[in-house]
Parts: structure tokens; sequence; C-alpha cells
């Protein structure tokens, strides 16, 4: 959508990645708006999963804040067989690409949710999809509120013990799906306008020739940028991350977010991480309300964080 950015956007922390209760998030859009004002965030994108429910009321917020809030949405693809994400930034809410891509994979979603529900109703956890149902209301069905039912439901003592022993990779309520590819996906964001950023890349647990594969295929997709930082990271992975983008994805611009999800989490909390001053930032995509190139924010650091 070649946003002009306001000249204050980059005065403080830049956060590109977030979540609300539109999708897994504990904080509804207003909330979540305002933490991030009171962390020092003015430049946010609401990234909600495979849903753009949650941007009118984070943008209504952030003008009232004084933060400006990015249309942003995470999508579900496929890349091989794996599962990755593809983060939006400046989306058009409104783009029938992009309501035809959330449309899909809330059919995917909802197929997958009865899917766990049932295998989780075998061990003998009834109520499991009627309780996790419940929990997510109108936002987008997802694991999370599957662990949020097993921790009420007094099954697990925590949200992490729940993926631990019964959603995570490998256990029973692990439903592999037929997601979108990688390609289509990245271009469903470009034809909503936005752009395509690989979230997290060092969460995939991939190879360093793996990884190098899939930079390259995504810059090949039309994708524009990368997660460089997703939350707080071993910095030692960060330069590693940095020199296989040199070597796959040259033309890749560089993002950050916290992957923030809920109070409580300080290696992700919103406005945590600042990228190094010595890359080329994804806001430089855009322009500034003075119609020049975004330039560098203050809180980019010498060595990121």
């Amino acid at each position: 959508m070649a946003t002009d950015l306001p000249a204050h956007a980059l005065r403080g922390s830049v956060d590109l990645h977030c979540h609300s209760t539109a999708s897994d998030g504990i904080l509804s859009p207003v909330a979540l708006v305002s933490r991030a004002k009171s962390q020092g965030v003015t430049l946010l994108a609401l990234t909600d999963h495979d849903t753009v429910a949650g941007v009118t009321a984070a943008r209504a917020a952030g003008e009232s804040e004084g933060v400006t809030v990015l249309a942003g949405i995470e999508l579900t693809a496929a890349w091989g067989r794996r599962t990755v994400h593809v983060v939006g930034l400046d989306v058009d809410p409104g783009a029938r690409a992009l309501h035809d891509a959330i449309h899909l994979r809330a059919r995917l979603r909802s197929a997958r949710a009865e899917r766990i529900g049932a295998r989780l109703e075998s061990r003998g956890f009834n109520g499991a999809l009627a309780g996790a149902s419940a929990l997510a209301g109108d936002a987008v069905l997802g694991r999370p509120h599957f662990a949020r039912w097993l921790v009420q439901a007094g099954h697990v003592e925590s949200e992490q013990q729940a993926f631990k022993r019964y959603l995570g990779p490998g256990k029973v309520g692990d439903v592999r799906m037929e997601w979108p590819e990688l390609a289509e996906t990245v271009g469903s964001i470009r034809a909503a306008g936005g752009v395509a950023v690989l979230a997290h890349p060092l969460k995939y647990n991939l190879t360093r020739t793996r990884l190098g594969s899939l930079l390259a295929e995504f810059q090949q997709s039309g994708g524009a940028a990368v997660e460089l930082l997703s939350g707080r990271q071993n910095p030692v992975q960060t330069a590693e991350l940095r020199r296989l983008l040199e070597q796959y994805g040259p033309g890749l611009h560089c993002s950050l977010g916290s992957d923030f999800h809920q109070p409580g989490q300080p290696w992700r909390e919103l406005g945590c991480v600042h990228l190094p001053a010595d890359v080329e930032p994804v806001w430089n995509l855009w322009q500034t309300s003075a119609g020049k190139r975004a330039g560098g924010s203050p809180q980019q650091s010498q060595k990121g964080e």
C-alpha cells in the first residue's frame, strides 16, 4: 500500500510482529496498542494469525495513543513438508486476494481443530473442542486455545506443559494440514498491496543449508524481507542468520518483532528488540510523510538485540 509514515513513527521502538485476541493473543487490540505505547513503541504492526479482524480497532487506538499502526497478518504456509509463517505488512484489509487467503485458512483451521479435538477426546479429554472453542470466542481457533483449555480443565499445570505432552511436534494434537504453498502465500500478500516477510526463520529448526534454500526460494517467490530478530535471541544465531542472508538472500530487507502474545514473557515483550544499525530495515520500503525514504530508526542499535 506504500504507506507514508508520519515523522514520529520511527522516533521510538518498532515492533512488526505481535498478536491480539483476534487470534491467539491475550490482550485485545486496544489493550495491545496501549501496552505498546507504554513500552516506547511508536511503529507497530498487528499481525494476527490468518486474520485482520483486529486491525480496525488497533488503528483507532493507535490514533488516540500516538502509535502508528500498520495493517498486518501472519499467514500460515507450506514449504515442502514444513509449515512456515509469512507476515504481511501494510496490507489492504479489504483486498479480495487477502479475503480469499483468510477464508481458505479458516476452513483448514476449522478442520484441524475438529481433528485435534477428536484426538484429545480419544485420550479421555472429553469436551476438548467445545472448551477450546469457547475460549477462542470469535478469534481464530488454534492450538494455544486447546492448551489453555487443558490448563483450565486441570489436565496440565501450564500451557508449556500442554504443548510438551499433547500439542507439540509429534504429539497427539500435532495435526498436519495441507496449507497453501509459500509462493501462493507471498502472492496473496503482494496482491493485497503488502510486503511479505518471512517470520522467525530460526524457529523452524532447519539445517544451515535448508535454511539457505528457504531464504532463496522466499526471495524468488517475491518475498521482500526476513525477520532478523524475533524476540530476544542468541546473538550468535543472529550473526549466522545475517551471513545466510548475505549468501542466499542478498536483496532481502530486515524486519523484526517481539512475536508478543501475552504479558509476563520479557523475552518477547513489545518493543524488546532493535535492528543493528548496519542493515537495511524493512521500513525503508515505505515513505515518510515528507516524501523521503524512511531511513534508519533511532532504535536501531549498533549490535542489535
